[in-house]
């Protein structure tokens, strides 16, 4: 299974998807991206993890996940409840170069790319306004062509943007985890979180949030879809590649610094999840 989902914007800094029916499609996995992500649901019933928390996902929400986040979108899926989604992935920087005459809107698009926001959702968003912007620009999208499509993508995402401003303000409007207290799925992310970069003991961490072994191995697959072993992998997966496209740290540095001290596992376990090796992958990002 291949938890990391990285798009490369390398070539093109913006990647647009609008009304996708991904009901068929849909895999519930963790995964990252290179850039910023935005995701609005149209249709569809379920949960995100994100950020060491689960929070309700329903129409009209839209959610935001900050570059290589890692993220799980969980649905409840049945006949005739289909998952309608519109993705915007885009390499923030470029984003915010646009908007430098725009110093409110600025600020604002910089709280959700570098805030401290969690949850990191809008919701109660006027569905109507919102359907009616993406379809008018994805109609113009369409039209555009190649040597002025990139302008054309940016002012959408600033169309987008002021309305999502001019409906959270400067603080992003409450959404409510599953349950108002931390859950054990969420104390073991959050576990992860600080300790992923040392070799894993599962009884380490049983003990650390007062769970038995086999409890919080049960608990953590049920609450979050799949074993901890995955979870802790993709967090350090997202880790690597942050780090091969950041640093200038050598292959061998980075897999000792997320606790994987095997040199040769490391590179099998990256090139499995990811689908390059490290090696190649840091050359493509630094490309």
């Amino acid at each position: 299974m291949k938890i990391m989902n990285y798009m490369n914007l390398n070539q093109h800094p913006v990647q647009l998807s609008f009304s996708k029916d991904r009901t068929d499609e849909f895999t519930d996995i963790f995964h990252a991206h290179q850039g910023m992500e935005l995701l609005y649901v149209h249709k569809g019933q379920g949960s995100v993890v994100v950020n060491q928390q689960i929070v309700e996902l329903s129409p009209g929400c839209l959610v935001f996940f900050r570059p290589f986040q890692l993220h799980r979108i969980q649905l409840n899926l049945s006949p005739g409840s289909p998952y309608i989604r519109s993705l915007f992935v885009f390499e923030p920087t470029v984003l915010d170069s646009f908007l430098a005459p725009f110093a409110s809107l600025q600020s604002f698009f910089r709280q959700v790319w570098k805030g401290s926001a969690s949850p990191q959702i809008f919701s109660g968003l006027p569905q109507e306004s919102v359907e009616r912007l993406l379809s008018d620009y994805r109609k113009q999208l369409s039209a555009a062509a190649p040597g002025v499509l990139l302008e054309e993508q940016m002012l959408f995402l600033v169309a987008l943007l002021q309305l999502l401003k001019s409906h959270g303000g400067s603080i992003l409007p409450a959404a409510s985890p599953i349950k108002s207290k931390s859950t054990a799925a969420e104390l073991v992310m959050e576990w992860i979180e600080e300790h992923y970069m040392e070799e894993f003991q599962l009884e380490q961490l049983a003990k650390a949030i007062h769970l038995s072994p086999n409890h919080v191995s049960a608990v953590f697959r049920q609450s979050i879809g799949t074993n901890i072993t995955e979870y802790l992998t993709a967090r350090r997966i997202r880790q690597a590649c942050w780090l091969l496209k950041t640093s200038d740290m050598t292959v061998q540095e980075i897999g000792l610094s997320i606790g994987l001290s095997n040199f040769s596992y490391f590179c099998q376990l990256f090139k499995k999840n990811v689908g390059l090796s490290p090696y190649r992958y840091k050359k493509t990002s630094k490309s």
